[in-house]
């Protein structure tokens, strides 16, 4: 625990640094420009499809009579902007998530290495190329997840739980391969990941908490379906700004516990007579 949040103050505090607050502006644009332009050219379509999915579920006429009882009738209008709105948002974080991994990630780690692990050895135990193929293995299992789970998003308490535990697996199983690429080497990679796995999903799980605030601005009024654009191009930069800070925990946290796992294994070493 005194690990976790020692690496939590680290992280903050590198977090606003110029040179990180730039690493969030890169992954923003892109992805800004990219759903910007597919959600704009193909918004309408989407919302069509959205009713028609919504009006062969059961469960929406039952949520539309609980509408009409309780006086929010008007509610029917923006179930299916909300829908697009809640399977657009995690493709967006998706997509910012692997910019953060490919661009982000290996600048933050040398960031790391020169200040605070600097006689560290480099056993480059990984590469940008398998971090890449692992990134996209891993993020395909994740949306595979999302759409079977997709149904439950809209039913309490599932709403609030399954985005978090999904986005945190996904975060721990990517970040850790790209904390420890550069200095770990493939197996001592695989033994940390076996040492540590549950405080690294902690980091994965809080980081899908604090990714799911963004989201929560979304819910809180529907009113915010019509400022879509510009409430949704500041929720990517805030999703961007989360996964840097989680990038830096992620690399503080594996990079001291490869420090001390390799000072363990250099005392347990049988002394040569």
């Amino acid at each position: 625990m005194n690990d976790l949040m020692r690496s939590f103050g680290r992280a903050l505090a590198s977090a606003f640094h110029p040179v990180m607050l730039w690493l969030t502006f890169v992954p923003f644009l892109v992805a800004a420009i990219v759903w910007g332009g597919l959600l704009y050219a193909f918004w309408q379509p989407l919302i069509d499809t959205a009713r028609i999915w919504l009006q062969s579920w059961g469960f929406t006429a039952t949520l539309y009579h609980l509408f009409d009882w309780v006086g929010f009738g008007a509610m029917r209008a923006v179930i299916a902007p909300l829908v697009v709105i809640a399977v657009a948002i995690p493709l967006i974080v998706v997509t910012v998530l692997l910019l953060i991994v490919a661009l982000s990630m290996p600048r933050v780690i040398r960031y790391l290495s020169a200040r605070q692990y600097a006689t560290l050895e480099m056993r480059r135990g990984g590469s940008w190329y398998g971090s890449l193929a692992y990134s996209l293995g891993t993020t395909l299992v994740c949306i595979a997840l999302m759409i079977v789970t997709l149904p439950l998003w809209l039913v309490p308490p599932f709403f609030a739980l399954i985005p978090p535990l999904l986005w945190g697996w996904l975060t721990y199983r990517v970040m850790t391969y790209d904390a420890l690429a550069l200095h770990a080497s493939a197996e001592e990679r695989r033994a940390l990941v076996r040492r540590y796995r549950l405080p690294l999903l902690a980091i994965g799980i809080v980081s899908g908490l604090l990714g799911s605030l963004p989201t929560a601005i979304w819910v809180s009024s529907a009113w915010l379906v019509v400022l879509f654009p510009a409430v949704a191009a500041l929720t990517i930069w805030i999703y961007a700004f989360i996964l840097v800070f989680t990038a830096l925990w992620f690399g503080n946290y594996c990079l001291r516990a490869l420090q001390r796992m390799r000072a363990e294994a250099q005392h347990n070493v049988p002394a040569v007579p």
